[in-house]
């Protein structure tokens, strides 16, 4: 079963490509910045345990499409299993009914990725199958609409580790003529703003990234192979996105759509913070990439100074827009 004539929703980051492509086919018409920004999606997360090879550094929310549901009035059903028969069916039910089903995974398995690492917080949509293949919307950079093997849609979807789930998968129902987007943007920044601001821990938020600024150090001085660590977080960092430039392009650009339907003087000024932000983190990942390369302590203390300085910036245009919508 094949959706016919799929039209997929595109855009650069796996979370909001997946729950997008759900919430386009059923009629409600957003861009990807939109759909982040109301998801309260902006965030920071500096992780790192024995078992990781490197530091895991994430500039989102865990809970994206959770907290986008929420906001807009949309049920979201999420189903886990260790049945692999289970799992199938999860999937298979909502196609056949002629929806599209979101699926977190290990990209390692997938077929179309050439970069073959091991990330289980990977997110598809998924449109169809057939006695072979699964039919699949990744990000653009992957090809958007994809497909993997069957088998391997199972390995990806069962595999064991670092942020992986047991076969998740999400589907979603609502009427979106009884969204009412304006009065949706405030309650997602003050969400966003509200946890950004206040981390139960200093590995999270505008904390989190300052923990970062200081630990890179120690990465430098315990890295074995400091051109192929460094230029892998460069990579992830500007890319993937993951502490890097592209969330806060997603969360300047929610801005500037969100003043353009509001018309705030608060989100003006929101937007022009994010957009020196976003410049910053694209620098700070170009010196990791200069690390790489050189292996040199110069770049290094020019990024820990960068990231220091990007704590503070972040920590007080939150805190702005905290006080814009809530007081």
């Amino acid at each position: 079963m094949i959706i016919p004539d799929y039209q997929p929703f595109e855009g650069e980051h796996c979370e909001s490509v997946a729950i997008g492509n759900l919430i386009k086919h059923q009629g409600l018409e957003l861009s990807e910045p939109m759909l982040f920004g109301l998801g309260a999606g902006l965030g920071f997360i500096y992780w790192n345990m024995k078992s990781m090879p490197l530091p895991f550094l994430g500039g989102r929310t865990k809970y994206l499409s959770q907290n986008l549901c929420e906001n807009l009035g949309i049920t979201m059903e999420v189903k886990e299993t260790t049945s692999q028969a289970r799992a199938w069916r999860n999937v298979t039910e909502v196609i056949d009914a002629g929806k599209p089903v979101a699926l977190q995974l290990d990209c390692y398995h997938l077929d179309y990725f050439t970069k073959k690492i091991h990330f289980a917080g990977h997110h598809v949509a998924m449109y169809g199958y057939d006695s072979n293949n699964a039919y699949l919307v990744d990000t653009r950079q992957q090809g958007s609409m994809v497909e993997t093997s069957l088998e391997n849609l199972a390995l990806a979807r069962s595999e064991k580790g670092p942020m992986s789930a047991r076969n998740k998968s999400v589907s979603i129902s609502f009427d979106y003529t009884d969204i009412d987007i304006k009065s949706a943007i405030v309650r997602g920044i003050a969400k966003n703003a509200e946890e950004f601001l206040n981390p139960p821990i200093k590995n999270l938020g505008y904390k989190g990234i300052g923990k970062t600024s200081k630990e890179i150090k120690k990465w430098f001085a315990g890295s074995s192979d400091l051109k192929g660590d460094f230029s892998h977080q460069a990579m992830m960092m500007e890319k993937a996105g993951t502490g890097g430039a592209l969330f806060r392009n997603l969360y300047r650009d929610f801005l500037r759509g969100a003043h353009e339907l509001v018309g705030a003087d608060y989100l003006k000024i929101g937007y022009e913070k994010f957009t020196m932000i976003a410049s910053k983190w694209t620098e700070v990942s170009g010196l990791f990439q200069m690390i790489s390369e050189t292996e040199s302590a110069e770049p290094l203390e020019s990024a820990s100074t960068l990231l220091s300085e990007l704590s503070k910036l972040e920590r007080e245009a939150m805190q702005d827009l905290h006080d814009a919508v809530i007081g």
